[in-house]
């Protein structure tokens, strides 16, 4: 049988990441975001530092240094690592679908498991800015270069692999403007869309 999921899709600096984590804290479900990317080293013995490099960006030249070991391996030989860890996070993440209620965070997952509660956390630029500055302790200037980039590396990742536009509203089940909420707020009308 199915199980319960809430994907989260989130903008950089919208704290999609910290309202997914205590969502899942106050259901007492599992949580997945970066640990998707552990899962997926241990699971095919790839170094996580290589998995991590490639977390979340579209696919490039790179995949592995020539003198890798893993490099000897015909699956992997010219298929870029951003290719490979998206298809090992996919096989997780379905494979999660038939195990445990939980939350998953970015990695296309509301596309991967369309029949689930989807939410996609934004907030205005200057507020994901000022988050950002805060959260990083950096300069106006850097946070804004880096939430741009962040960003674009999320929409460029997600369309790739989706062929969908990452900023279409009408894909996911709830919007939420982070900057209008607080956490506690958000947690409870997504426990709510949970329990339903």
């Amino acid at each position: 049988m199915s199980k319960r999921i809430i994907t989260i899709n989130r903008m950089y600096g919208s704290g999609g990441r910290a309202i997914g984590k205590a969502l899942a804290e106050e259901l007492g479900i599992g949580f997945y975001d970066r640990e998707l990317i552990e899962i997926a080293a241990k699971k095919k013995n790839i170094p996580l530092g290589d998995l991590a490099d490639v977390d979340e960006k579209r696919p490039g030249v790179w995949s592995f240094p020539v003198n890798h070991e893993i490099q000897i391996n015909p699956e992997y030989l010219t298929i870029p690592m951003n290719d490979v860890l998206f298809e090992l996070q996919r096989d997780i993440i379905l494979s999660l679908s038939d195990k445990e209620d939980c939350v998953i965070v970015g990695r296309c997952a509301n596309h991967i498991l369309l029949d689930r509660t989807s939410v996609f956390i934004y907030a205005p630029f200057e507020t994901r800015v000022k988050t950002i500055m805060e959260r990083l302790d950096r300069e106006e200037k850097s946070a804004r270069k880096l939430v741009k980039r962040m960003d674009k590396e999320r929409k460029a990742y997600y369309e790739f692999f989706t062929d969908e536009n990452w900023l279409d509203m009408g894909q996911y089940d709830l919007c939420i403007d982070s900057s209008r909420f607080t956490t506690e707020e958000i947690v409870k009308i997504l426990k709510e869309a949970y329990e339903r």
